[in-house]
């Protein structure tokens, strides 16, 4: 027996799909990205994981706008919403800019309002 099909019997595992495609293996195991990548892409999905910086990406994804303003929309506290910025801040999913006494932020680049939109278009179409 091979060592493959014997590591899978002896795990449990068994597909029944005739044995491992090596060449399909290899090529996607080539593609896996690298520790790091995989940590920042975990820490930018976990920061998808709480409803009020969802309702601050899209408040975002509509205007740019300052915590006053976001706080108000989203029937939030100042402190609430500066505390889930930073949380956004440091994925880089928004980005601010200071103009005078104030402070606006807005969506990072594209990317972020694509993904948030993409995940908004999974969600209601899987309804």
């Amino acid at each position: 027996m091979n060592k493959r099909k014997e590591a899978a019997e002896t795990s449990g595992v068994l597909c029944g799909c005739g044995g491992g495609n090596e060449d399909l293996i290899r090529r996607v195991r080539g593609e896996i990205p690298d520790g790091d990548d995989m940590y920042r892409l975990s820490e930018l999905f976990k920061s998808f994981s709480e409803p009020g910086r969802l309702g601050i990406l899209f408040a975002l994804s509509k205007a740019e706008m300052c915590v006053c303003d976001i706080a108000a929309l989203l029937d939030m506290s100042q402190s609430a919403v500066s505390h889930q910025l930073r949380v956004l801040r440091n994925v880089r999913l928004v980005k601010y800019e200071k103009r005078g006494k104030s402070v606006c932020y807005s969506l990072d680049d594209d990317h972020v309002k694509r993904i948030f939109e993409q995940g908004l278009e999974h969600v209601e179409h899987t309804r």
